[in-house]
């Protein structure tokens, strides 16, 4: 994508979390967007900021200050408006939504993703990390998930048990869903491996 209005498409196999990532969730929960003063905000690694934007709030939209430097050109200083679009919630409220504002676009969306300018993850042609992963991958991410919610105690081979305050009809739902991802888990590993449930039960046991 070029400069601020380009309508150009990269062809890429990047993930969502190769960008710095503006969420309006975030700001409207921070009461942000409400307070109409200018702020920057920062993203920071290990501690150490890596980059940080000039955020300037209006009634229906922000003005977003930065320098970008693309790769093997001098830095740009970026200056533009983002429309803003607010919705009713069913109980009460209002959600806050980005307009993505590269040419052609216009997307309704909660996530702007920084590249030369700031834009959709559908301009950028971004896939989400867990796209990238192997069908086993992407149940054992699942099963981890509930286990944490859980109480994140054990691994995948521990019986999962039901994290105190958890209401009982939702564990036995996550139970479920926990049985489900580890085997679908199983049966990765077993065809990655050429093994058999049984010979994969077989060796469990003897662990």
């Amino acid at each position: 994508m070029g400069g601020y209005g380009s309508g150009r498409r990269w062809s890429t196999k990047e993930t969502t979390g190769d960008y710095r990532q503006l969420d309006v969730r975030r700001l409207q929960r921070d009461g942000l967007l409400e307070r109409r003063f200018s702020f920057n905000w920062r993203w920071t690694r290990n501690g150490e900021t890596v980059g940080d934007i000039y955020i300037h709030p209006e009634d229906d939209r922000v003005i977003l200050k930065y320098r970008t430097r693309p790769p093997g050109q001098e830095w740009i200083a970026q200056e533009y408006p983002v429309l803003l679009e607010r919705t009713r919630c069913h109980y009460g409220g209002e959600r806050v939504w980005f307009r993505c504002p590269a040419r052609g676009c216009g997307r309704r969306v909660a996530i702007l993703y920084g590249g030369t300018i700031f834009a959709c993850r559908h301009c950028y042609q971004l896939a989400y990390p867990c796209q990238h992963e192997s069908p086993g991958g992407r149940a054992d991410s699942r099963a981890w998930k509930i286990r944490e919610r859980c109480g994140g105690w054990g691994c995948l081979l521990d019986p999962l048990f039901r994290r105190k305050g958890m209401h009982h009809r939702t564990f036995q739902k996550l139970a479920r869903d926990y049985e489900q991802a580890c085997s679908e888990s199983d049966f990765a590993f077993c065809t990655k491996m050429g093994m058999s449930m049984d010979e994969v039960l077989r060796l469990t046991e003897r662990l």
